[in-house]
């Protein structure tokens, strides 16, 4: 349903993003109780944020208003204000379409929807927060679903392509992927099991809570603690399933990682994220989750470090990665179980690429 209003009756206009479909409210439309127009500017929104290649929305409260955030490359862009009234009506559309309590607004929710946009289907992961204002803040995770990039168009450097899919021609063990928040590791899990499941025909099946995105020709397991499917009982049952490669989220406690550690030392190759610094400190943090020096020297077979860096002049980014495999882990995990300190080479960490890159840009 279009709304047609001369500009300067507009309460929020802005054409800074995808100009050729400018936001528009005025007063009479956001006093407007017809749900269609909530819908169609709920819609709206979320179509600005794909055009956008936003990674999140935000609908951030204010004293006076709602302020519009979208997130692309780990920046915050201010896209503009919604009045009250229709910033409320519209994370109440949200929420109902995540099947979440509307009525509830002094307690954090989370959920999620699906839908199709432009004939490619998204995820929505909503989580909504009360604030001081007595009003509710949602952020809005955008996740493009039946999709995955192929290895070498995630890699800044095209040779890291051949050193990552080297990696997962394993038959068994354990291979990492880590990094901070938003330094693009899901995507790379996922960038891995397509090219285990197409190039190397391999059987793969993903253990995740919850199911980032959903890929239909990979047979994904959802962690539901409630119907009984944790990691545990998710493991036993994908192991009857006899995999070649089992996908599992992330690690994020002991339990996580010893069920990783079991499944990487009866014949799988496992691949999952876990949240650390660099490759050698994700040793350390393995440790730290009660895995032993020989349960890694037994089952690692190679720890992804990445970040992600602008390309020059495109509006793009790329992942550069720290890899500690081989000769170069076995001496990793040895300096470990000795005590000593031990560094990477110089070259091949992530602060040293992103200062070669820096420089050749001067």
């Amino acid at each position: 349903m279009a709304i047609f209003v001369p500009f300067s009756e507009c309460a929020y206009y802005n054409d800074d993003i995808d100009s050729d479909m400018p936001i528009i409210y005025t007063k009479e439309v956001y006093r407007m109780e017809h749900e269609t127009i909530i819908a169609t500017q709920s819609e709206r929104l979320l179509l600005k944020a794909c055009h956008f290649g936003a990674s999140d929305l935000h609908l951030v409260p204010t004293k006076e208003h709602y302020s519009v955030l979208l997130r692309k490359f780990g920046k915050l862009i201010h896209a503009g204000n919604l009045p009250d009234e229709m910033g409320m009506r519209i994370i109440s559309y949200l929420k109902y379409l995540s099947a979440l309590d509307i009525s509830e607004k002094r307690k954090p929710q989370s959920g999620a929807f699906q839908k199709e946009i432009e004939q490619n289907m998204y995820a929505f992961r909503i989580s909504t927060l009360p604030s001081v204002f007595a009003k509710e803040s949602i952020v809005v995770r955008v996740l493009r679903q039946n999709f995955a990039y192929p290895l070498a168009s995630l890699c800044y450097y095209p040779q890291t392509a051949h050193l990552l899919s080297k990696l997962v021609q394993h038959r068994q063990g354990l291979l990492l992927v880590t990094g901070a928040t938003g330094s693009g590791k899901t995507t790379t899990l996922y960038s891995l099991v397509q090219y285990c499941r197409t190039t190397l025909s391999r059987h793969v099946i993903s253990l995740e809570d919850p199911v980032e995105s959903s890929q239909e020709e990979l047979l994904q397991i959802q962690v539901n603690e409630r119907a009984g499917v944790t990691y545990a009982a998710g493991l036993k049952a994908i192991l009857r399933h006899s995999p070649d490669v089992i996908m599992i989220g992330e690690i994020r406690d002991r339990e996580t990682a010893k069920i990783a550690l079991e499944a990487s030392l009866t014949g799988h190759l496992v691949i999952t994220t876990i949240h650390a610094k660099d490759t050698v400190n994700c040793l350390y943090r393995l440790m730290d989750l009660s895995i032993s020096i020989e349960e890694l020297r037994q089952a690692l077979v190679g720890i992804v470090a990445q970040t992600l860096v602008d390309v020059d002049q495109l509006d793009e980014r790329k992942a550069l990665f720290e890899i500690l495999s081989d000769e170069v882990l076995s001496e990793a995990i040895f300096a470990t179980m000795t005590g000593a300190s031990y560094s990477l080479a110089k070259e091949s960490t992530l602060e040293e690429q992103i200062l070669q890159i820096q420089r050749s840009r001067v």
